[in-house]
């Protein structure tokens, strides 16, 4: 290894190459061009004499030593980022950006009106409400809060459950007229689905229509939680829908709501060393709190 050291720019420019995997991610984001980011990534690898990232024509690839680097340059960052708060006094008073990412189901047709409120109360916190049909690494710092329906898995991580919702099957009484009401599980046999394309789920735990029947006849695939709503709503069909999606409001009515048992569990991830900042924790209890009000956690499942 050489006797010089690293400076900090060269470290903050191969952080974001290993978050984003190509130079062009990177240079959007640093908002450098393409020739100093490559010349800082080698200066770097000069310096630690071995290669912090694998080059090939998909991107970047960080390699055993570059994963070794990452976690110190992550913890310096976190390390930056307190010190900043602290003297700029939002550690008292919260402020500044969060991003959630989450499905886009719960984030459209549930959290952001729920953000409204939260709004109220923390001024100067900057909600960023992403969209995600894919795993999304807050280890990699692509959000600060994730939420899911399923439990997250990394190192440095802090994941818990904080609700559970129910699922239920829905229809529009346009469709009941045609159709008719199902009176039982056996009688949807002979009913009409809207579900998500097959092919193109990337989360197992939205197959959740088929715990309900299995093989259900559907006429309208679409991979939008949304689109599939307002086709129910259309009365193109029955729909199963999670309880938050206040699918009633859309014209939809419950079908078999005692007879069907479908559950998921949400759970929120945060990274570990973002947990104690100000406007994170803010986040993170305001989450908490709509969640125990509105889609408690059953006996046997607890948040921390």
């Amino acid at each position: 290894m050489s006797t010089k050291s690293p400076n900090w720019n060269d470290l903050r420019i191969f952080l974001e190459v290993a978050r984003a995997g190509t130079l062009s991610g990177a240079a959007a984001k640093l908002r450098v061009d393409h020739s100093t980011i490559s010349r800082r990534i080698a200066r770097l690898e000069a310096i630690l004499n071995a290669p912090v990232f694998e080059r090939d024509h998909q991107g970047f690839h960080i390699t055993v030593k570059g994963r070794e680097l990452l976690e110190h340059v992550e913890a310096m960052e976190s390390g930056a980022l307190a010190i900043g708060e602290s003297l700029s006094g939002t550690s008292r008073i919260p402020s500044g950006p969060v991003r959630i990412a989450t499905m886009e189901g719960i984030a459209s047709l549930y959290l952001s009106r729920q953000f409204v409120s939260f709004k109220e109360r923390y001024p100067l916190i900057q909600i960023e409400l992403v969209t995600s049909t894919q795993l999304v690494h807050v280890s990699q710092r692509e959000a600060d809060v994730f939420l899911s329906f399923f439990p997250s898995e990394g190192k440095g991580l802090e994941v818990e459950p904080v609700g559970a919702f129910p699922l239920h099957l829905y229809a529009a009484e346009s469709y009941l007229v045609r159709h008719g009401m199902p009176n039982s599980v056996g009688e949807l046999r002979e009913h009409q689905f809207v579900s998500y394309v097959d092919d193109l789920i990337q989360l197992n735990t939205v197959r959740w229509l088929e715990e309900a029947i299995k093989n259900p006849p559907v006429v309208f695939h679409s991979s939008s939680m949304i689109a599939q709503l307002f086709a129910a709503a259309e009365g193109g069909g029955i729909v199963m829908l999670p309880a938050f999606s206040n699918a009633e409001r859309f014209g939809l009515r419950a079908l078999l709501v005692d007879q069907i048992d479908v559950k998921r569990t949400i759970w929120m991830t945060v990274h570990r060393e973002r947990c104690f900042m100000p406007r994170i924790k803010a986040v993170q209890q305001f989450i908490k709190d709509i969640l125990a009000r509105d889609f408690p956690l059953p006996p046997g499942i607890r948040s921390n």
